[in-house]
């Protein structure tokens, strides 16, 4: 195989078709349109979605529910899920991160440490935002919470 060999597979490529060439092209007079019509004038069809008069199914169907802008949303640890790092650990997301504990915090406003378990290591927690029992938790166990 050459460079200079390699063309489109059989069939791949087609010419452009070119209507309203005259009668002998068979593509001529009405430009494969049929007669008259809402589909044969300049502008025709109809918008998408639309059903002919019929109400819409977008309309038909019931809405429910909406999306609250506002919604403050975390990535969430629970204190129960610190316990497999070493004693006297500075915990930031990129140690929680690389540990497989949460996922990414691209679209949240940061970590919230929530305190769902119990905490038997001393360690120094650094997150956005945490709960009132996790930080009962964290400086129970001798540890500490900052704000980041």
């Amino acid at each position: 195989m050459r460079l200079e060999t390699l063309s489109p597979a059989e069939g791949a490529r087609t010419s452009k078709k070119r209507v309203g060439r005259g009668i002998g092209s068979g593509t001529g007079k009405t430009s494969t349109k049929g007669h008259k019509g809402q589909w044969a004038r300049s502008g025709g069809g109809v918008r998408p979605g639309f059903e002919g008069g019929q109400m819409p199914l977008t309309r038909r169907v019931p809405k429910r529910g909406f999306n609250n802008f506002f919604k403050k949303i975390y990535t969430i640890v629970n204190v129960s899920a610190l316990n497999g790092l070493e004693e006297g650990t500075e915990v930031t997301y990129e140690v929680l991160f690389a540990a497989g504990l949460i996922k990414d915090v691209k679209n949240t406003l940061g970590l919230k440490v929530l305190g769902n378990g119990e905490l038997k290591v001393k360690l120094n927690v650094k997150a956005r935002a945490f709960t009132a029992s996790a930080k009962e938790a964290i400086e129970k166990a001798g540890g500490t919470c900052e704000i980041v």
